[in-house]
């Protein structure tokens, strides 16, 4: 997936820039033009009915020929069997394409009891990668006919690894059986054919939007490109079939998977058959089941945590740890293979001696949740519960109801206003007022669980107060975009955080990425961007109502990103400069530990606090009918939520607590002690299973290489911004009888492309001293001279009116919060007006009310 390097595509409104329609077959040199060239197949879809893959194994016309090739191995063969198999299938391709056939058909339908298929995958790749080195893949297209392949991630892996097209024979005969038991909605799907061409619809769509992740429109651009990363193959894997993927913990290998498939293939093909399963069990992928997959959350967890929260027993929060710890260890996370070196900071010290909770817990925050994805109940609740320890909620992207701004009568802030405001690509609720009461703000570039999408709030969730605080209207569904429309390079970017900083001189600007490759380098990017937080955002979290395609696929650990952000940072002498944060699924105080010695120094909690709250994990966030008043707006349900601040306050401190008895252990005095001490961190001798011996945390448990000794190693400096050069503070000098008395004041001054977000630090100024109702229209008029620079009038107050004789770059009226813009020629200019450009790209993005008139 892409962040802030390119944009995504918005793979459902941009539909009609993307295709997967495919040319396979023989490719000529693109060096030499001739008619040979438009002599191969177009391919409208990338998967194959069973009748076209018939038509393509029986095709002998016009030198077009198929070779079948059998992707099984006998049983009886054991592991080293698949090893051999892949020999004989990459030595049978390189001879096909010797004897002239243009397509070749990698089958595994040859699987019966004695006969166990390879990994479709590892097949695709092995071939598509041994032609690679014989320089032969361009003479010959790949098509796979398996009957593995099933969902969209399985036929993106094809795509991606080689394969042209793919024939998922078996996922059809399951549709097709299911029609026929009455599974499936008869009155939509009246024949085979109507449920094949469904699947094939619904992979489609599915397919554009893992492409769209990555700003890639068509297929052609992506067939071949590998843009994955492995994680747990070992090198000999990936030489062989998926040469140039990362695999940075390294992991499996063939013996292994070969290990795998024989055991799949045996629950298929009992020696002693059992009871005839009329319809296979569920193995829980996605919602927990008894006996099925492991989740980090379980009936158990849920309950302990739960107890721990409402009572403050400190016995039941030590058993939902020791739970969520063993859960880690039991092959469920990264972290969990991890432990503690004995001795590694001297010996343990007296617990006394360690940085008290009530000072651990204001480097915690909860995850952007936003005021429409969960209840206000609930969305207070957090609220509060962080304001009374110090710590920081979060907005999420829909705004917070400027009630919950005020300050109290008394000055104090107000104890229901979340502390960050999020700004994310759909800018629901963004106005000047907003970002005016913020401690930081924060952009999202992607989400955890969903990386490269948007965000949707279905119709039924927005109710009149959801619309009036996101500006929109009741009961229509929201939408946020998966790219920000003005945000398509680094410099972009950083543009939007110097808007932000104008917005609110005294907010930290904080940038929301989600761990990947190259996450590091897109950090360093950041930071010199001048952000004052990064947030390294992990695959676990945020998945209450994440679209399935992702919550399995997309993103990867944050110990990996955090690790390599930290390091990345470091070597590149920016690390003083920024505050590093993780979250996604932390859970324990063993989990904060092990995230700051790899670097961090905030940590946030999202599903945690929820659960604390009473959310008992039903995944139905996105349905409005939550049964605890969690994630519902519907009132009824909304009348059974039972959660309070305390809740949230209590598993907080036995989380700061655990923390601490492991630091005393450790000999750390506090928290910025620890940060990248991964010297502390070792690979548990103790746990042993055949599927994680080969695991090399090497690339975790690197120090973080100094270009010299000087260089530090966590944030100890302030970004400088430039806010002393911006025009804005002459304006803000001479608008003082506005802001104090609210006397209409008059200003002239020339403006020049280097004066940027023209407007926006006045503007805070008029919302954090004149409150909501800010000035009357045109109290402060101010003329302009010139070409303005980028973000002219970006979040323009109500009450202010700029007035530019000249011309104005991009983003022109961003985020217009109730000012009055007004932009035209100079009188002696002699082009017309309305026939030529006068503002620049993304004119108004985000506007929320106010006026704006350009001639031109």
């Amino acid at each position: 997936f892409a962040q802030v390097t390119n944009p995504a595509i918005d793979s459902i409104r941009e539909e009609i820039v993307m295709s997967l329609e495919c040319y396979i077959g023989p490719e000529e040199n693109l060096l030499e033009a001739g008619p040979r060239h438009a002599h191969r197949l177009l391919v409208p879809h990338p998967i194959l009915t069973n009748r076209e893959m018939a038509a393509i194994k029986e095709m002998d016309h016009r030198g077009w020929r198929s070779r079948v090739l059998d992707i099984t191995f006998p049983r009886h063969a054991g592991p080293d069997g698949m090893w051999a198999s892949l020999d004989r299938v990459c030595r049978e391709a390189e001879e096909a394409i010797d004897e002239g056939y243009a397509l070749l058909v990698l089958s595994d339908r040859r699987m019966d009891a004695r006969r166990v298929a390879i990994p479709a995958l590892v097949a695709c790749g092995a071939v598509h990668h041994h032609l690679i080195r014989r320089i032969k893949r361009t003479r010959i297209g790949i098509v796979i006919e398996t009957g593995e392949a099933r969902e969209v991630h399985h036929h993106c892996l094809l795509v991606g690894y080689g394969a042209d097209a793919i024939n998922p024979y078996v996922a059809f005969e399951a549709l097709w059986q299911a029609r026929r038991d009455g599974l499936a909605e008869l009155d939509r799907f009246d024949s085979d054919e109507a449920i094949t061409a469904a699947y094939r619809k619904a992979v489609a769509k599915g397919m554009l939007k893992v492409m769209a992740k990555m700003g890639i429109s068509t297929l052609q651009s992506y067939k071949g490109a590998q843009i994955f990363e492995a994680v747990g193959l070992n090198d000999e894997v990936i030489q062989r079939c998926f040469a140039g993927t990362p695999s940075r913990v390294e992991g499996i290998g063939f013996r292994v998977l070969a290990e795998e498939s024989l055991r799949r293939h045996a629950c298929g093909f009992p020696e002693r058959p059992r009871r005839r399963e009329t319809v296979l069990p569920n193995p829980g992928q996605f919602h927990w089941r008894a006996g099925g997959e492991r989740h980090g959350w379980t009936p158990e967890t849920i309950a302990n945590l739960q107890l721990a929260a409402r009572t403050g027993s400190r016995q039941a929060y030590e058993e939902f740890a020791r739970v969520a710890n063993e859960d880690a260890r039991t092959r469920c996370t990264l972290r969990g293979v991890l432990r503690f070196k004995p001795g590694a900071n001297g010996g343990p010290i007296p617990i006394e001696e360690v940085e008290p909770a009530k000072e651990i817990v204001k480097r915690f925050t909860t995850g952007a949740m936003s005021f429409g994805s969960i209840s206000e109940e609930a969305h207070t609740a957090l609220a509060e519960a962080m304001n009374r320890i110090g710590g920081k909620s979060n907005t999420g992207e829909g705004g917070e109801d400027p009630m919950r701004l005020e300050p109290l009568p008394d000055g104090q802030p107000n104890p229901r206003r979340s502390a960050i405001k999020q700004v994310a690509s759909g800018r629901f609720g963004v106005t000047i007022y907003y970002l005016t009461h913020a401690d930081e703000l924060q952009i999202k570039i992607a989400q955890g669980a969903k990386p490269g999408e948007g965000g949707e709030l279905p119709g039924r969730k927005v109710d009149g107060n959801i619309a009036r605080i996101r500006h929109s209207t009741p009961g229509v569904g929201l939408i946020s975009p998966p790219p920000h429309h003005d945000i398509y390079s680094i410099e972009d970017l950083k543009q939007l955080i110097y808007d932000l900083k104008n917005a609110n001189p005294t907010a930290r600007i904080s940038v929301k990425l989600v761990s990947e490759m190259g996450v590091g380098t897109v950090a360093a990017g950041v930071a010199k961007a001048h952000a004052d937080v990064i947030l390294i955002s992990g695959h676990d979290g945020g998945t209450g109502a994440s679209p399935l395609t992702s919550i399995k696929h997309a993103g990867l650990p944050w110990e990996l990103g955090l690790a390599e952000t930290h390091q990345t940072l470091v070597l590149n002498d920016l690390r003083s400069r920024v505050v590093l944060q993780t979250d996604g699924g932390l859970k324990t105080g063993r989990d904060v530990v092990i995230a700051a010695l790899l670097g961090a120094e905030e940590f946030g909690f999202a599903t945690a606090p929820l659960i604390s709250l009473g959310c008992m994990m039903m995944r139905k966030c996105h349905l409005n009918t939550c049964p605890v008043g969690v994630a519902t707006q519907d009132p009824e349900l909304r009348r059974h939520f039972r959660g309070k601040p305390d809740h949230v306050i209590n598993y907080l401190f036995m989380v700061a607590e655990e923390a601490r008895r492991i630091m005393a252990q450790l000999g750390f005095r506090a928290i910025s002690r620890m940060i990248g001490r991964v010297d502390v961190l070792q690979r548990d001798p103790a746990i042993r299973h055949w599927k994680i011996d080969g695991l090399d945390f090497s690339a975790i448990l690197t120090p973080a290489r100094k270009k010299h000794e000087r260089v530090q190693v966590f944030c100890c400096q302030e970004q400088d911004h430039g806010l002393e050069q911006a025009l804005d503070n002459e304006l803000l000098r001479r608008a003082q009888p506005a802001l104090r008395a609210g006397r209409p004041v008059r200003i002239e001054v020339p403006v020049a492309n280097t004066d940027r977000a023209v407007g926006a630090m006045l503007s805070h100024q008029v919302a954090r001293h004149r409150g909501l109702a800010m000035l009357p229209d045109g109290t402060i008029h101010i003329k302009c001279r010139g070409s303005a620079g980028q973000s002219f009038g970006a979040f323009l107050a109500r009450g202010i009116t700029l007035e530019l004789e000249g011309d104005a770059n991009d983003y022109v009226g961003k985020g217009l919060s109730g000012g009055r813009l007004i932009v035209y020629p100079p009188p002696q200019s002699t082009f017309r007006a309305e026939e030529n450009i006068l503002v620049g790209n993304v004119v108004l993005y985000g506007a929320t009310g106010g006026q704006a008139f350009f001639r031109g």
